[in-house]
C-alpha cells in the first residue's frame, strides 16, 4: 500500500509539472492532449468501479458522459457560467439518470444487462440528436469556458489543466476509500457471490443501484469537463462505440484493479495518438499493440505494478481480489 501511494504521488507530481516543462520542450500541444486523457480517465475509472468491483457489465456508460455534457450545456445556455455550479449540477443530473436507468436495467444480469444498458444509452443518444436547441446532430459550441472564479483564469490552459488534475486525484481518492469501506467490500461480495450475499441479508439491489448511480455521476463529471475542455459537444460523445471504447480501456488497464481505468485510458489515448502520427490506417497498428498487451499482461497493465507489491502467499490467501488489486 505504501509503495502504491508513493507511486501515485510521484505520478501526480510529474503530471503537475508537465505544463511548466512543456513550453521549454516544445510540447505545448500536449498540455491539452494530456488534459483530455485525464478527463477520459475519469470516465474509465467510473466504469471500472461498477464493472471491476461490482461485476456489473454495462455497455452504455458513455450515455452518462453525454448526459453530464448536455446538462452543462443546458445550464450554460440558461445563463449560468460558474464551473463550481455547472460541474456538480452535471454530476447530479447524470447520477439521477443513472439511478432511473438502474431501477430497470439492474433487475437483469449477464448479457441482458449488457443489452439493456446499451438500449438505454442509444435512447439517450437519439434524444441528444433531436435536441435542435443545442445543435442536434451538429453539436453545440460554448461561447467560452465556464468561469472558475477564486482568482483562477479558465482560459489559461495550464490553470484548467491543474484543475482537471486535482479533480481526477480527488475522484480516485474517493473511489479508493469507497472500495475499502464496508460498502466497497459488500459490493465486491456481490460480484463474487450474489446469492450468498442475499442469503446473508444484504440489500443487493440497493447496493448495486447506489454504485451504479455513483458511477454515472462521476461519468457525468467527465462529460462536463470534456465539454469545458473542447468548448463543444455533439451526440457522438454518447454513441455506443464510445461505451465500447471505455470497456476496452478498462480491460487494458485491468478490470477490478484500482488504477485500471486511468492506466487503460492513458495508454489507449497515447497509443491512438502515436498510431495516428505513423499512418492514416492507424487502426491496424493500434489493434496489434492491443493484442500484444493482452498477451504480456492478461490481467491488465496495472496488474504489473500490483504484482511488484503482491503480498506473501499466506497473506494473499486471506485477502479478497479487490484488496490485492
Amino acid at each position: 500500500m505504501k509503495s502504491e501511494r508513493w507511486l501515485a504521488c510521484l505520478l501526480c507530481a510529474l503530471l503537475a509539472l508537465f505544463p511548466l516543462l512543456a513550453p521549454a520542450l516544445g510540447l505545448d500541444f500536449y498540455v491539452s492532449f494530456v488534459r483530455r486523457a485525464m478527463i477520459v480517465a475519469l470516465a474509465a475509472a467510473s466504469l471500472n468501479f461498477i464493472l471491476g468491483f461490482g461485476g456489473m457489465a454495462a455497455l452504455g456508460h458513455a450515455g452518462f458522459v453525454g448526459v453530464g455534457a448536455y446538462a452543462l450545456v443546458a445550464l450554460y445556455d440558461a445563463g449560468f457560467e460558474s464551473a463550481w455550479l455547472l460541474w456538480p449540477a452535471a454530476m447530479l443530473v447524470a447520477g439521477a439518470v443513472a439511478a432511473l436507468i438502474g431501477l430497470i436495467a439492474l433487475r437483469t444480469r449477464g448479457v441482458y444487462l449488457i443489452m439493456s444498458t446499451l438500449a438505454f444509452a442509444q435512447m439517450l443518444y437519439y434524444v441528444a440528436v433531436s435536441l435542435r436547441a443545442y445543435g442536434g446532430d451538429d453539436g453545440y459550441n460554448l461561447a467560452a469556458r465556464p468561469q472558475l472564479g477564486l482568482g483562477l483564469d479558465s482560459t489559461d490552459e495550464a490553470t484548467f489543466y491543474w484543475v482537471v488534475l486535482a479533480l481526477l486525484a480527488l475522484v480516485m481518492l474517493g473511489l479508493n476509500r469507497a472500495t475499502h469501506s464496508r460498502f466497497g467490500h459488500a459490493l465486491m461480495g456481490l460480484r463474487d457471490n450474489e446469492t450468498r450475499m442475499r442469503a446473508m441479508g444484504y440489500p443487493v439491489f440497493k447496493l448495486m443501484l447506489a454504485a451504479f448511480a455513483l458511477s454515472g455521476a462521476i461519468a457525468g463529471l467527465s462529460g462536463a469537463l470534456l465539454v469545458s475542455h473542447n468548448a463543444f459537444v455533439s451526440p457522438s460523445v454518447m454513441h455506443w462505440t464510445q461505451s465500447a471504447t471505455l470497456i476496452v480501456m478498462v480491460v487494458i488497464g485491468g478490470v477490478g484493479l484500482r488504477w485500471g481505468g486511468p492506466v487503460g485510458a492513458m495508454v489507449w489515448i497515447g497509443l491512438e495518438e502515436g498510431a495516428k502520427q505513423l499512418t492514416e490506417f492507424w487502426h491496424l497498428p493500434l489493434g496489434l499493440l492491443l493484442i500484444l498487451i493482452v498477451f504480456v499482461a492478461p490481467r491488465g497493465l496495472a496488474s504489473v505494478v500490483a504484482h511488484w507489491r503482491a503480498p506473501t502467499p499466506s497473506k494473499a490467501a486471506q485477502a479478497s481480489p479487490g484488496e490485492i488489486a
